[in-house]
């Protein structure tokens, strides 16, 4: 095997010097799997890299290999792993900080408390944009081989998929039973956690501001309800909130019913300030028994859990949030502005 491959790589806020870098392969270690990249999935995370709003190199370089959002295939597994060559697999990102914290030590590094996690692609090691990568068995996640390169979708399907685990556990408080839930954004973080409520049985409720085109097609497709504006949309048991738009973020909590509960996933990217009603705000959260809780990242079960909504998905619904395709040898232009849902990198061409 080659001693070298090619790979992403970018310095953190340097957007003007964006490489096809040639970079050492990798060498597995102990109980580390061997596999061969396929795809890569470009997210919002990615560009605050790239614009040096997320600044964390790997130690002891200039340069990263970006993406985190990940599809690949076993070349080599270690006995007893669980993984035969073959396998399609996708990465966990996250991995725990070396004291390690409460969280960390049991295993649910995406509620480090000290903030010294590592994340691949993102904050102190080198992402999945590349040829091929090694991974720890145990942060591999096997996919269903019908899934495909929808696998690529593992990792924002995760995200959703822990969402989704907190309106269980903060529910749970209150013997709570939801029958509606509201979804804000149908970008694919809110595609995915509509999809996760269709398949939950749910009635499921979709705003966006895009009128017409694949977005309010594919919520459609899922037998959802796609909206607007918020004015339209009934009393729900659950929102989560995916756009991390100021406005919207507390409007949509005051759509939440008795017992209800908000999750969000949407990450601001403004610190503009936005009227707020805050007795509205108060009132619903108090008399109505209902609560807001933020979710980032996620565990290797929730890794597990979107492999196996994936593989549930109707599967030519999931291709159609795959709406353009890059190869490695010029993967700037996925940074390019059209109408997309997901971007994805090929990174065999």
């Amino acid at each position: 095997m080659a001693n070298t491959m090619r790979a992403a790589t970018v310095t953190p806020g340097r957007p003007d010097d964006l490489r096809v870098s040639e970079w050492p392969a990798p060498v597995a270690g102990p109980g580390e799997l061997v596999v061969e990249g396929l795809l890569v999935g470009l997210c919002h995370t990615d560009l605050e890299i790239i614009n040096g709003r997320i600044d964390s190199l790997p130690p002891g370089q200039d340069r990263m290999v970006l993406f985190h959002e990940s599809l690949g295939r076993v070349l080599d597994a270690p006995a007893g792993s669980g993984f035969a060559a073959g396998d399609l697999v996708a990465g966990v990102v996250r991995r725990p900080d070396p004291l390690p914290c409460p969280p960390c030590a049991a295993g649910r590094s995406d509620f480090c408390q000290n903030g010294d996690y590592t994340e691949r692609g993102v904050t102190g090691l080198d992402g999945f944009g590349s040829e091929r990568w090694t991974v720890p068995a145990q942060y591999a996640v096997r996919l269903a081989p019908e899934v495909g390169d929808c696998g690529v979708l593992a990792e924002p399907t995760s995200i959703v998929a822990k969402a989704w685990d907190q309106v269980d556990i903060v529910g749970g408080r209150t013997f709570h039973a939801p029958q509606r839930v509201l979804v804000t954004g149908a970008g694919p973080i809110g595609l995915l956690a509509a999809l996760l409520g269709v398949q939950r049985g749910l009635e499921v409720h979709v705003l966006d501001r895009i009128e017409a085109g694949v977005k309010p097609e594919l919520v459609r497709a899922l037998g959802a309800t796609y909206h607007l504006g918020l004015d339209t949309v009934p009393v729900v048991d659950v929102v989560i909130e995916c756009t991390g738009a100021g406005p919207l973020m507390f409007d949509s909590v005051l759509k939440l019913g008795r017992n209800a509960v908000a999750v969000l996933v949407g990450l601001s990217t403004s610190d503009n300030s936005v009227p707020l009603s805050p007795g509205n705000l108060n009132d619903t959260l108090v008399f109505g028994n209902a609560a807001v809780v933020g979710s980032v990242n996620s565990a290797p079960t929730h890794f597990r859990t979107a492999a196996e909504a994936l593989a549930k998905a109707d599967q030519e619904w999931l291709r159609r949030l795959l709406t353009r395709r890059v190869p490695l040898s010029d993967w700037p232009r996925a940074l390019e502005l059209h109408d997309d849902i997901k971007v994805v990198v090929e990174l065999s061409r």
